[in-house]
């Protein structure tokens, strides 16, 4: 269950998907339960939309509802188990429809909603009342569900610290490994120089990712090393300033935007790349640093929760404070020293393996089958009680 789905695409509509695929894959039914997109033209089975009220007058894909169809409703209470990634309202209404029914829920924690409580909830609370309303509600939430599922162990310690003691296990994201082994593409066919040395940045354009402090990074590597390029793959509400910030930088032709691309594209324009670069300390376990290591791309992050649990420092990239000269000086260290990045591209590639979609969603469907167990011997034990009652009663 999930607040929005496909034409809608995110962190979390690929999850769902890729996870969907591999748990269908080994002879699972799996159903998909949102709003809106009606209209919408699914190129899966199981998709079950309930009407929803668009959140923009824009085509975002995103719809939101309060209640699920009847028909919804009545398929959602025949799950063996449901498992939401919204906590405020597929969140709800999975309390509301299976837990209320005995259905095992599990919870994902795929954002940090302690740094963005106030996106999450209505725009007329203060942000300083809206972090004390999210301390309050998450922990209730989670306490209500069966199982929460942190992708990674620095948010597990942050739910913790929000005052969430209902059960965690940490399962890592998944993805598919073999799209990432081999190139597909030029870097002429893809707009990037054929020469210079390409950081790459891939992802939302947003103030969350903290890409200003990345393009004042750049700079400083740009003014020593005349040869590098720093290439942003995606959109968001940051294009604009950061466009402006790299010509008043005098960087104009050395950071390239390359817009927004189809996911199954993703892969062709990692390899064209020398280096993943993020500045981003608001991640949970982020899929294009994930992407990028399976493409055998040396990295560089902030430590944080979900970068700082992906990057081994000096294993398989490099980490960095929030510091913008010591992030600076380990940029310009890979791109100056070519050996050093061979040797973390080689570690960051084994640590890929970690993350191949097929374990890890076997770690999923794990506590699928221990939960929906334990349900089953409830339900034996409830009947086992009523037949006894019923050979006392007259």
């Amino acid at each position: 269950m999930l607040d929005m789905y496909k034409p809608y695409m995110s962190g979390v509509t690929n999850y769902v998907t890729l996870n969907k695929r591999v748990l269908e894959a080994n002879g699972h039914t799996v159903f998909v339960f949102t709003f809106g997109g009606e209209d919408y033209e699914d190129d899966e089975l199981h998709v079950v939309r309930s009407p929803g009220l668009p959140l923009s007058v824009k085509d975002t894909g995103i719809s939101i509802n309060l209640r699920y169809s009847r028909a919804a409703q009545r398929k959602v209470r025949s799950m063996d188990v449901v498992h939401v990634h919204h906590p405020f309202l597929s969140g709800q209404l999975a309390l509301r429809y299976a837990r209320s029914r005995g259905v095992p829920v599990i919870f994902t924690n795929h954002t940090r909603y302690d740094l963005y409580a106030h996106h999450y909830l209505p725009s007329f609370i203060p942000e300083a009342l809206s972090q004390t309303v999210l301390q309050t509600y998450l922990p209730s939430f989670c306490q209500s569900c069966d199982l929460v599922i942190a992708p990674s162990a620095g948010i597990a310690a942050v739910l913790r610290d929000l005052g969430v003691t209902s059960e965690i296990k940490v399962i890592p994201n998944g993805i598919e490994l073999s799209p990432f082994q081999a190139p597909a593409s030029t870097r002429a066919e893809l707009g990037l120089p054929p020469d210079d040395l390409v950081l790459m940045y891939l992802g939302r354009l947003g103030p969350e990712k903290n890409l200003a402090f990345l393009l004042r990074a750049f700079n400083g590597v740009a003014a020593a090393c005349p040869n590098v390029v720093l290439a942003l793959v995606g959109d968001g509400p940051e294009t604009d300033n950061l466009r402006d910030q790299a010509q008043k930088a005098g960087l104009g032709l050395k950071v390239v935007f390359l817009g927004q691309v189809p996911h199954e594209a993703v892969p062709a324009y990692l390899h064209a790349a020398d280096v993943f670069v993020t500045s981003s300390e608001t991640e949970v376990h982020p899929f294009s640093l994930i992407e990028a290591m399976a493409a055998g791309l040396p990295a560089l992050g902030i430590a944080s929760p979900g970068v700082g649990d992906t990057i081994v420092d000096g294993k398989n990239g490099l980490l960095s404070s929030p510091d913008l000269a010591v992030f600076t000086a380990k940029l310009v260290r890979l791109v100056m020293e070519p050996a050093l990045r061979r040797a973390l591209a080689g570690e960051a590639l084994d640590s890929s393996r970690q993350y191949d979609i097929n374990r890890t969603s076997g770690l999923v469907l794990r506590e699928y089958e221990r939960l929906a167990g334990q349900r089953t011997q409830r339900m034996r034990g409830w009947s086992g009680v009523g037949h006894r009652l019923r050979q006392w009663l007259p």
